[in-house]
């Protein structure tokens, strides 16, 4: 191709859009018109009352009439609605359309492709498109069609005189330097290496691209509809002051009113009877439970990066707690049960997943218990005029098209059929960020009730916090045409706020958004309702449509330079298919609806809901908020909150910014597998003390403490931690829960040492990178057991338990007494002790069992 160096335009407002110069441009679509916009009812809103207290009174809230209004005019280039109107034409032609060979002569009459492929040099076009087959002419049509044909533009060494279009630019150059090969006799194998160059590996990438979006947004219209639906989003957000027609309560017909109120539901941390035996629901119903994890997003504000390679990673591979993410998922769950995670190709997210889970060897669950299915990515917009943003010739800006795919994608791609095979009726739905979210009974309380009640969709919810940025849970009421009323919970994300008159940003107390609980992405769903919206062959399939322009699009052009630009991509929020999901009334009915509704949601305290891992903290930034830094203090948090009522003294946690200064008072890291609920693990502790300073860390289930005093570190590691694993007929190595436990019992201890460096400039303590003076390990292999009575532990040691022995410790005259005996035959599988658990009413009750 040609040699010329690229350049970058000067005072051109899209010089962030293309790269390159050129010789020519093609002619605005735009000119300047007047927008129409249908008229819109009247939206009001209003606060009845609090998610955790229902005494609270009723507010007003602004109303909002949807009266036509004047608008500033547009720019003079901009034409919006007649772009939006010829674009919509061509794709209802080409729905009908009942062949590939019937498409194609619908977008040659377009008189967008008419303009582009004239006679001229048809000899040229013939060489070169006689080279893609009828597929991927298509889709290269489709493109010029929806107005990107610079996507699509080289800058040649040779032009003729007159003005070339983008695309005929760049398949001239490549014909013309195949040209010049064959004049100066070239044999094949010369042309073949043109194939290999970046452009052309580009232009297949691309074209792949584009099949993908083509197929996945069939239900609106192919790669035709993503451009309408971004241009109707952009045109709504530059013009219209107010709107009653949120992209989150996206809704297929227009309704005469619309208001929101406060939802209520039940308060986990207050109504603690009912909290258990939703829980016991929950623990009763995981044989017809799945889980479901949307990974597929770019996390660029973690900034994580492979220090060896110097990739981009994505979030599920953020080393946490010493493991990634994505191990921290999957260490939460307490059965075997079937997991659906949706990646995507952004940072390699999907091959590094998949790496990660053969490596780990699928977590002892089995390769069948997980299916990854990887959702497309979308090209990012200009937020002035929708183009597609465009790093290099062939290589638009492209990214995840948001986790709301998830339920179109999953019907696509079967996943609602497996999940049917194996007998699972709903699933919790969790981000990978989020390191609390199955803290305590939160989600089996979730899950409990949305099986039990036969619940459609269910919201795990909490306060909100001013300083991060998430959406609200809404109770929805809008009176629709024919006079009725429908009410269902839903969503408003932060970046629709300004639609709905709420203000973003740091709010009181007593404001406004304090009143509405958190949107934290916590969902139980009944799969069969969610299979119905996913399989819907309209926009119902990907619910929450918007198009995010608050933040810049970030990327890199061909030559390392990185770029931020205003910008957007049409993205889905998965927790708005609630809005498929509203229940009708004869008449208004909003107080007191919400028992009756498909749609509910649980409250609990928020570090007990959620905590994320989203964004890197910058050095100087005294926020914790959303970081790695915030989240891991939200979990020694929360284990205080357990051992303090266990009669165990402990420093309480203090604010945000004593860490910064001076780091966490302790580390203490609790294995889930040591309870499902904290009233479990709660029973496995009694007595003693954690002093500042010190670190405690259990990665065992079957474990008691009595009375242990703790001054220094104390780590304790089984391999067998829920169960030993076992090879199943297809050599796979499948976990048997309770099977071969590692077993710690500590009883009257003291342990004196020095412990962790806490002066170390290198330590990481969210990543538990931690350097050590001294430290008491204990390490059990296989089903080992370690007894420790009467005893003071002081200084450095590390007891390594062999498969099949009990190490026991004791004081003896001369100092310790270390005895180490094999587990008697009979006790192999069993143990020499273990708990047994009992249901008490609606609680679970412990009892020591020895052997």
């Amino acid at each position: 191709m040609s040699s010329t160096t690229p350049i970058l335009h000067q005072n051109n407002h899209h010089q962030h859009r293309l790269l390159f110069s050129f010789t020519s441009k093609t002619t605005p679509f735009h000119s300047l018109h007047s927008l129409h916009f249908k008229r819109k009812p009247l939206l009001s809103f209003s606060s009845s009352y609090s998610a955790s207290s229902s005494s609270q009174q009723h507010q007003s809230i602004t109303r909002v009439s949807t009266a036509p209004v004047e608008y500033a005019p547009p720019p003079p280039d901009f034409n919006f609605h007649q772009e939006i109107s010829r674009l919509k034409k061509l794709r209802s032609r080409l729905a009908v359309s009942q062949s590939l060979s019937h498409k194609l002569s619908v977008l040659d009459s377009d008189s967008r492709l008419k303009n582009f492929f004239n006679d001229k040099h048809s000899n040229y076009f013939a060489r070169v498109l006689a080279s893609l087959n009828l597929d991927q002419l298509f889709l290269i049509k489709c493109v010029i069609a929806a107005g990107q044909e610079h996507v699509l533009n080289l800058e040649p060494e040779y032009v003729e005189s007159e003005a070339r279009s983008d695309i005929k630019s760049a398949l001239y150059a490549l014909v013309e330097f195949i040209d010049r090969l064959d004049v100066n006799g070239r044999n094949s194998e010369a042309k073949d290496a043109v194939l290999e160059i970046e452009q052309v590996k580009d232009l297949n990438k691309l074209l792949k691209t584009l099949a993908e979006i083509e197929q996945f947004y069939d239900c609106v219209g192919g790669i035709i509809g993503y451009q309408v639906e971004v241009l109707e989003l952009l045109a709504q957000s530059k013009f219209e002051r107010k709107t009653t027609k949120s992209q989150h309560v996206h809704e297929s017909m227009e309704c005469q009113f619309l208001e929101i109120h406060v939802p209520s539901g039940l308060d986990l941390s207050q109504n603690t009877e009912y909290a258990a035996q939703a829980a016991l629901w929950g623990i009763e119903g995981l044989p017809e439970l799945g889980e479901i994890y949307p990974l597929g997003g770019s996390a660029d504000r973690l900034g994580l990066v492979d220090h060896e390679t110097g990739e981009c990673l994505p979030a599920a591979m953020l080393p946490y707690c010493g493991r990634t993410l994505l191990e921290g998922l999957i260490r939460d769950l307490q059965c075997i049960t079937p997991v659906a995670i949706m990646t995507s190709s952004a940072k390699n997210n999907h091959e590094r997943i998949t790496s990660l889970c053969e490596r780990l060897r699928w977590f002892g669950r089995g390769q069948s218990s997980f299916q990854l299915f990887e959702q497309p990515l979308v090209p990012a917009v200009d937020a002035e005029d929708g183009q597609w943003l465009v790093m290099r010739p062939f290589a638009p800006v492209c990214k995840p098209g948001g986790h709301g795919a998830i339920w179109k994608l999953a019907h696509d791609k079967g996943i609602f059929k497996w999940f049917h095979d194996n007998g699972r009726k709903g699933a919790t739905v969790r981000q990978v960020s989020n390191v609390v979210a199955a803290t305590d009974l939160t989600l089996l309380a979730l899950a409990g009730i949305g099986l039990h009640h036969g619940k459609k969709l269910g919201f795990a919810s909490c306060k909100r916090s001013s300083g991060a940025t998430e959406g609200i849970n809404v109770l929805i009421e809008k009176k629709n045409l024919d006079g009725k009323w429908a009410y269902g919970l839903s969503c408003i994300e932060y970046t629709e706020f300004d639609k709905f008159g709420i203000t973003r940003g740091p709010f009181s107390s007593n404001g406004l958004q304090a009143d509405f609980p958190a949107n934290t992405n916590i969902l139980y769903v009944d799969l069969a309702s969610a299979e119905l919206v996913g399989s819907s062959e309209n926009e119902r399939s990907l619910p929450g449509m918007v198009l995010n322009t608050k933040k810049p699009i970030v990327y890199m052009d061909n030559f390392g330079d990185t770029h931020s630009v205003p910008g957007g991509r049409l993205e889905c929020t998965m927790q708005n298919i609630a809005d498929n999901f509203l229940n009708t009334y004869s008449s208004r009915c909003y107080k007191g609806v919400e028992d009756d509704l498909d749609t509910f949601m649980v409250y609990n305290e928020r570090r007990r809901v959620t905590s994320s891992a989203k964004k890197k903290r910058k050095h100087a930034d005294m926020s914790l908020h959303q970081t790695p830094e915030g989240s891991f203090l939200d979990i020694l948090r929360n284990a205080y909150d357990i051992l303090s009522q266990c009669d165990i003294k402990l420093p309480e946690i203090e604010g945000n910014d004593k860490y910064i200064d001076d780091g966490p008072p302790y580390l203490i890291l609790l294995h889930p597998a040591l309870g499902l609920l904290w009233e479990v693990t709660r029973q496995k502790f009694k007595g003693g003390s954690v002093s500042k300073g010190s670190e405690l860390q259990i990665e065992v289930a079957e474990f008691l403490w009595r009375n242990v005093q703790l001054d220094g570190s104390l780590i304790i590691v089984a391999e067998n931690v829920m169960g030993s694993t076992r090879i199943a007929d297809n050599g796979e190595s499948i976990l048997q829960y309770g099977h071969r436990c590692g077993r710690c019992k500590l009883n009257n201890v003291k342990v004196l040492n020095k412990g962790i460096d806490w002066d170390c400039g290198d330590n990481t303590y969210w990543k538990h990178d931690v350097q050590w003076f001294e430290a008491l390990k204990v390490i059990l292999h296989g089903n080992a057991e370690f007894e420790a009575s009467d005893v003071t532990l002081q200084g450095n040691h590390v007891f390594e338990v062999p498969d099949g022995h009990k190490l026991k410790i004791t004081s003896g005259n001369s100092g310790l007494v270390v005895q180490l005996d094999p587990i008697e035959q009979n006790m192999m599988d069993t143990g020499s002790w273990h708990w047994n658990y009992k249901i008490n009413g609606s609680h679970i009750v412990l009892e020591l069992v020895e052997l």
